[in-house]
């Protein structure tokens, strides 16, 4: 995505509710919707992961435990965020991190957070992703093409989610390792 549209998917995605704040998802998957193999991302997209720092920068992500767990240490908390963890367990402590018991809750303390952000990054796993679903506003998709076995897998979009901006076009994103890769903005309808 060019710098242009890095700025349209922070500022143009269309808000559920006047008084609160975009929400949106963010992830990467493969050809059969894998986006996590034993608590990791199986493959390296340096492109993917300048998105998403770019995207995600200066705004609340919402994550699960695992996901969290998942982060390499020097990078945890995520720099220039507010880091909210879901979890169910109550003793969960982590610097640097606000817990939450469920998403409803996260949602509130990252409107709360103070950051001044009008927007809300879902950052995973799976089962966050599909809860989050019918709440969110716009998707970035990194579509990976590789086939890859893994154990977490993307929510399927449906009917009521339009394709807004693919980039680079179809098969000509290309990484430094060879894999091809593209990105995608969706708007729930």
């Amino acid at each position: 995505m060019t710098a242009a549209s890095i700025e349209q998917t922070k500022t143009a995605a269309p808000q559920l509710r006047a008084d609160s704040a975009v929400i949106g998802m963010i992830w990467a998957q493969g050809t059969s919707g894998v986006i996590g193999a034993g608590g990791a991302i199986p493959w390296h997209l340096p492109e993917d992961l300048a998105l998403f720092r770019s995207i995600t920068a200066g705004h609340p992500v919402i994550m699960g435990r695992k996901t969290w767990e998942s982060l390499p240490e020097a990078v945890r908390p995520l720099p220039g965020r507010t880091n909210i963890v879901v979890t169910s367990n109550p003793g969960f402590e982590a610097p640097g991190t606000t817990r939450a018991a469920n998403l409803h809750a996260a949602l509130i303390e990252a409107s709360l957070s103070g950051s001044g952000s009008n927007q809300i990054w879902i950052i995973g796993g799976a089962s966050l992703y599909r809860e989050a679903l019918g709440l969110a506003d716009t998707v970035v998709m990194t579509r990976v093409d590789l086939d890859v076995e893994g154990d977490a897998y993307a929510p399927e979009l449906g009917s009521e989610w339009s394709l807004e901006e693919e980039q680079p076009a179809a098969g000509t994103g290309i990484s430094a390792d060879g894999t091809r890769y593209r990105f995608q903005r969706w708007s729930a309808a």
